[in-house]
């Protein structure tokens, strides 16, 4: 599938970003760096774009929302959310979905209802990341726009061992130090 170009796909991003300001965003978010980037008209697509470019990630939880599936980052070194650089998907979800199915094999994916049947972020998380010496990639943002999944925490699971080491399920609570947002927002769900 190949992407918007990059007017739309900055066109999409912010009329989202905007969205996401006056739907669910805390008091206290800003997102200067992201706001900053698309009013500049940056191919924040591109993996290559600095400071920042987009990723998608999900947050996928059992029904019941106690459990929540992570995977360990090769790069990174530590538990996360399923995500990555945005790659061209029907929607900013799908991309997202698309990277936990790649990541954990998982099956059965669901946007939860309280996407509401549109590709409002239930996070958008800017942060930044080491980089990669071997893509001569200095520190940046990752403009993450992340998803809310639910799946069956019994499903197999099969890490993908280029990108991960493991996948697993872990407690809710396992958030706190992975994303407080995301954690809170889940728990205001319960």
């Amino acid at each position: 599938m190949t992407g918007l170009p990059i007017g739309d796909f900055l066109e999409t991003l912010g009329r989202l970003v905007e969205r996401y300001f006056s739907e669910a965003a805390d008091r206290d978010e800003r997102l200067a760096l992201l706001r900053w980037q698309i009013a500049q008209r940056h191919a924040l697509d591109d993996r290559s774009t600095m400071p920042g470019h987009v990723t998608t990630s999900a947050f996928v939880v059992s029904p019941d929302l106690n459990r929540v599936l992570l995977i360990h980052h090769n790069t990174i070194g530590r538990w996360l959310q399923p995500g990555g650089h945005y790659e061209p998907a029907a929607s900013f979800a799908a991309s997202a979905a698309r990277e936990a199915v790649e990541e954990t094999a998982i099956a059965g994916l669901a946007l939860h209802p309280w996407h509401g049947g549109s590709d409002l972020p239930f996070v958008i998380d800017s942060h930044e990341v080491p980089g990669k010496a071997s893509r001569k990639e200095e520190p940046h943002y990752h403009h993450d726009l992340q998803y809310l999944f639910v799946a069956d925490p019994n499903a197999p699971l099969t890490a993908q061992l280029d990108e991960v080491s493991g996948a697993r399920w872990a407690a809710l609570d396992e958030l706190a130090s992975i994303s407080p947002r995301g954690l809170r927002r889940l728990k205001s769900l319960i």
